[in-house]
């Protein structure tokens, strides 16, 4: 089903699109959330990374490149919205909430416990029950330390380091240093 635009829901979504969690296509998220749900466990039960590639790939639905490592525990509520490129490292518990996309590029390295969020509410309460998601980039080569947040919309630029622990809510350039809470540059690489 598609709105008068002609565009589906996860269009909508990935459009930045304000969508109401009462619309009457957002069932159709639910579905896949439902699945993607159904399929973490057994991801997160995994013994081996070539299992982890595996199971992963069935959740996004695009098989990942064998020099790809991603260790368990690995969260996303969708799944369908991520793609990863060739020789990315995701170290232990990160969680991808990528209804609006995450592109990570070739050589990526993401340490423990990322989070990268694609996804938003108005702060209006009135509408407040709505989503609005923009996508994230990582671009080749960017690093993100153990727990760092990264919010919709951020673009962390090619060779950019971001320290442990920060929340980027901004776009950092390639080749930065970013650290902090929000993340700011600190020095150029």
């Amino acid at each position: 089903m598609t709105d008068l635009c002609g565009m589906n829901i996860f269009d909508r979504l990935q459009a930045g699109e304000l969508v109401s969690l009462q619309d009457p296509e957002f069932r159709q998220v639910d579905e896949v959330v439902a699945r993607t749900l159904a399929l973490t466990p057994a991801l997160n039960a995994s013994t081996d990374t070539d299992e982890v590639r595996r199971r992963i790939s069935e959740i996004t639905g695009a098989k990942l490149d064998d020099t790809t490592t991603v260790f368990a525990p690995f969260y996303t509520n969708f799944g369908r919205h991520i793609r990863i490129g060739s020789r990315v490292f995701i170290n232990h518990a990160c969680s991808f909430l990528d209804m609006g996309g995450i592109t990570l590029e070739d050589d990526v390295l993401i340490g423990p416990k990322v989070n990268l969020i694609t996804e938003n509410h108005p702060l209006d309460p009135a509408i407040r029950r709505g989503m609005v998601c923009k996508p994230i980039y990582i671009k080749q080569n960017a690093w993100l330390g153990a727990g760092v947040t990264v919010l919709p919309g951020v673009t962390i630029g090619r060779n950019a380091v971001v320290a442990a622990g920060a929340v980027v809510t901004k776009d950092v350039p390639d080749n930065t240093v970013a650290g902090g809470v929000p993340a700011k540059i600190i020095r150029y690489i």
